[in-house]
């Protein structure tokens, strides 16, 4: 019983596991086909603590800086990412789709069903993490590049449990809840600022050992790619897993489980309250889906929330006093590192020694487009590819609504939803600036939020065009990620290589930090170049969307 939950959920899942593994490959071999013609000396003068927040071992190479690089951001998070989405799904999913019914008809007990699906994510991330080690030297020997005493094997192994901690995290908090959405938002959310807390809080001297507080703490800062792996950090996040999977066990077997799983949208807690039930009422309008945009609003709230509550707080107000708090002498010495150590970061000075520097680094570089793509890319996935899956699109167009309607409906509330975000953004960082006496300009700091809100919306329309193209909601939802990841890659390798600086003005994100828009105010030709692109990709959408038959079943 316990093998066919279990190879049905492997099967479900193992081709994201390949295109992790694949596409972080491939980003391995390009990072170190760039790194290895570097005169690498400089990051030898780092002092420990940066050189340990940005992942780059003592007397790095080529392949150390390669593989630093990937492993300790790129990789984790893809594989944490991995882990979160299997464990989310592994029980609320079920119930979310209505399958839990199906599997638990069968002479199989909740707690065979649980112990299935978890061994089975086990696998998937210890497969995940042997291929990615096995990767790591594929692409060092087509490039000739020696790997020396390296522990890519540690280091690999390291980030297989890091990546398990979060995904049984999800799979407790699915299965106390049976919501889905909660269950990967905490975790991804958990994951997410224990990235940052561990990279900013050593860089604080009173603050260091707060740091041990947060899981990803565990996962690199004993340096396993130079020490090997340690044990006693295993046996954290190892313990840790344990304690979250005995969790969920008890979960699982403890709640009446649900046979699918709506959830109830904000109209409707508008409509149960008598004070606000006129007001909701108005706003849903009929039952004939008069106002498709409150229905799209309403199901992808928790996202929103989350995302601008991230941005306002903790990347934008907390920022402040963290960064008056580090040492100055530290401060002062990335003024003559060179801007390609940060290219992969995303920011395009890298001078801490600014207010403005540091927010580049830790806030705009990557975290403001990643909290903007998160909320646009799941309503461009889900908008029209998505109602396809689920069968409901039938419904809507039943109506008397067009297909031009129904884009366009859900197409504002994309745009609106990425704003919301974008000012979020604006917000904390200018109330930060403020509260820490920091000078930042406002009308930059807009600048930058406006060009940051912008990118997320790009990738946004291109979830929305391959989901109107395609009709295939994980299509949408994949390719635009990987759209996103890879010219991010292409905007950071062409400013760390001569021959490619033309190439990477193809890339949306050229037109983002390049002009240092933080110090330097609102480039308003690059803010032109992606307001085209993005118009374009939502002309191309509803021109797709009326054009192709759609389907029954996504």
């Amino acid at each position: 019983m316990l093998a066919t939950v279990f190879t049905k959920s492997t099967l479900d899942r193992w081709r994201g596991v390949i295109i992790a593994v694949v596409s972080l490959g491939l980003m391995l071999l390009m990072a170190m086909a760039v790194y290895r013609d570097f005169d690498l000396a400089i990051y030898d003068q780092l002092p420990a603590a940066l050189r340990e927040a940005m992942g780059i071992p003592e007397g790095a190479d080529a392949a150390g800086l390669g593989i630093g690089v990937l492993f300790a951001f790129y990789g984790a998070m893809t594989m944490g990412g991995l882990a979160v989405s299997i464990g989310a799904s592994s029980i609320a999913g079920e119930e979310k789709d209505g399958t839990i019914g199906i599997l638990l008809g069968n002479p199989k007990s909740r707690s065979h069903v649980y112990v299935a699906k978890a061994v089975a994510m086990v696998s998937l991330i210890a497969v995940g993490a042997v291929l990615l080690w096995g990767a790591t030297y594929a692409a060092a020997s087509l490039l000739n590049v020696d790997l020396g005493e390296m522990n890519v094997g540690a280091y690999s192994f390291h980030l297989g449990i890091n990546a398990l901690f979060y995904g049984f995290l999800a799979m407790a908090v699915g299965s106390w809840t049976g919501r889905r959405g909660l269950a990967s938002g905490v975790a991804a959310g958990v994951m997410v600022l224990s990235f940052f807390a561990v990279g900013i809080l050593p860089l604080v001297e009173n603050l260091a050992d707060v740091a041990k507080a947060f899981p990803w703490y565990y996962f690199d800062s004993s340096q396993p790619v130079v020490n090997g792996v340690d044990w006693g950090h295993i046996g954290i996040l190892g313990g840790g897993s344990a304690a979250l999977g005995a969790l969920g066990f008890v979960g699982i077997n403890r709640r009446d489980l649900r046979g699918k799983s709506v959830g109830v949208t904000l109209v409707d807690r508008l409509r149960n309250d008598p004070r606000t039930r006129k007001l909701a009422n108005r706003l849903a309008g009929a039952a004939r889906v008069s106002r498709i945009w409150i229905k799209t609003a309403s199901e992808h709230q928790g996202l929103l929330i989350v995302s601008s509550l991230a941005m306002f707080g903790v990347m934008g107000v907390m920022l402040a006093p963290i960064y008056a708090a580090m040492d100055e002498t530290l401060l002062e010495f990335t003024k003559d590192l060179p801007q390609e150590l940060f290219a992969f970061a995303g920011a395009q000075s890298g001078n801490m020694s600014t207010p403005e520097g540091f927010y580049e680094v830790e806030s705009f570089g990557l975290m403001a487009p990643i909290a903007i793509m998160v909320v646009t890319i799941a309503i461009g996935a889900r908008a029209l590819a998505g109602e396809e899956r689920q069968r409901t699109m039938g419904l809507l167009l039943a109506n008397p609504v067009s297909r031009t309607r129904v884009l366009a409906e859900k197409t504002a509330t994309m745009l609106a939803y990425g704003a919301v975000v974008g000012f979020a953004t604006f917000a904390g960082v200018s109330i930060g600036s403020v509260i820490g006496g920091l000078g930042m300009s406002i009308a930059n700091i807009g600048a930058t939020s406006l060009l940051a809100t912008l990118v997320g919306l790009v990738f946004g329309a291109v979830a929305l065009a391959l989901g109107a193209f395609t009709g295939s909601q994980k299509v949408a939802a994949f390719g635009a990620v990987a759209a996103a990841l890879g010219f991010h890659l292409l905007t950071s390798i062409a400013r760390l290589s001569e021959g490619l600086t033309g190439l990477g003005r193809l890339s949306p994100f050229h037109y983002y930090l390049t002009s240092d828009p933080l110090a330097n105010g609102m480039p308003w030709g690059h803010g032109l170049v992606l307001t085209v692109i993005l118009v374009a990709l939502i002309v191309a959408s509803v021109v797709a969307f009326n054009r192709r038959d759609l389907r029954q079943s996504g």
